[in-house]
């Protein structure tokens, strides 16, 4: 079913990003840009800069070179505003182990419009709502992070692996809510070695600006 929500207006954008790890370039040259409700699929192997690069989406690091925009504004002038559209999912689930299910999806800006409860919903958490994250299984925590993502109520997601440890009901649930929050404007930019329904999502191949001494060094060293 569709939503009912006016979509938001949003256009993320990369214009000739660089980044640097230590002594090295990782990638340069990279440009993106993502209309709302659209998807970025980043791709490439292991080395090319796909988690470097969310983190840097994220504000996480500072490009080394070229710039992020949102709706044509540059990013990098208004970190309070960068953290405000964005939420990131790393490899870790970074659930912590006192709180319960719905107090760590809480954390993550779950406070307004029953954001909790659909959130727990949307990845099969109910159940498990009271249970603290000391005995939640690997799929479990995962889910529980990801619902924090969906609680967060932010136009943008940004999303490493996010399958790892999820069963196929599981990434079923996080198909349907990457689809929800696509319906309503929302942003979505993945890197993940499990395909995942991303309809029309665009591609984006890293390897395709990884300076070529990266791999020189990387074989030298």
């Amino acid at each position: 079913m569709k939503s009912s929500a006016q979509p938001s207006v949003g256009r993320f954008a990369g214009i000739s990003l660089a980044c640097r790890r230590s002594e090295r370039l990782v990638f340069t040259g990279l440009d993106f840009a993502v209309e709302s409700g659209g998807a970025l699929l980043l791709t490439g192997p292991n080395g090319s800069g796909k988690s470097s690069l969310l983190r840097l989406m994220a504000g996480l690091i500072r490009p080394y070179a070229g710039r992020l925009e949102w709706n044509g504004a540059k990013l990098s002038g208004d970190p309070t505003a960068h953290r405000e559209i964005v939420t990131y999912l790393g490899h870790q689930d970074a659930v912590k182990p006192v709180l319960t299910v719905a107090e760590n999806v809480r954390l993550w800006g779950g406070h307004k419009d029953g954001r909790v409860e659909t959130a727990l919903a949307a990845m099969g958490l109910v159940d498990l709502a009271n249970l603290p994250g000391r005995f939640l299984s690997s799929g479990q925590r995962r889910r529980t992070a990801l619902a924090r993502v969906i609680a967060a109520g932010t136009p943008l997601w940004l999303l490493d692996e996010p399958t790892v440890g999820l069963d196929t009901k599981a990434i079923a649930a996080l198909e349907t809510a990457l689809a929800a929050h696509r319906e309503t404007g929302g942003i979505v930019v993945a890197a993940t070695h499990v395909a995942i329904d991303l309809p029309d999502a665009q591609s984006l191949d890293l390897s395709q600006f990884v300076p070529q001494n990266f791999y020189d060094e990387a074989v030298s060293a």
